[in-house]
């Protein structure tokens, strides 16, 4: 699940509020991008046919089911930064999964798990 937050200027790392905008999240159903307050992306067999993240939403009990994913959620909040993250913490969480699956099954592939760590490594190194 991602938490969401919309109030950082990272020009001069005050705390202040964005711009609120309307976030279409599919088939007619929208929220104000300052209300949202956490995205989660269906796996397995509740993806599909319109059905791809719950969305929480301030003031709504229940999450809404969106028809488009956390990302493109993300980008349309102007939270591109966030965005741009999210599959490279999925992959991580992914192997992480992988690694503790194996361990348990008495059968780690650490060749594997160590080409994939570097990659991942790689992609979110920064450089100046």
């Amino acid at each position: 699940m991602l938490l969401v937050t919309t109030f950082v200027n990272r020009e001069d790392d005050r705390i202040v509020a964005t711009e609120p905008r309307m976030v279409s999240l599919g088939f007619g159903k929208f929220a104000r991008s300052d209300h949202i307050y956490a995205l989660e992306p269906l796996l397995g067999d509740e993806r599909g046919d319109g059905h791809r993240t719950r969305v929480w939403v301030e003031g709504i009990k229940d999450p809404i089911i969106a028809a488009r994913t956390e990302v493109t959620i993300l980008r349309d909040m102007g939270q591109e930064a966030v965005a741009t993250e999210a599959p490279l913490i999925d992959e991580a969480l992914d192997l992480a999964s992988r690694l503790a699956a194996a361990a348990e099954a008495g059968r780690v592939d650490l060749n594997d798990l160590g080409r994939r760590a570097r990659r991942l490594l790689a992609g979110t190194t920064r450089r100046d």
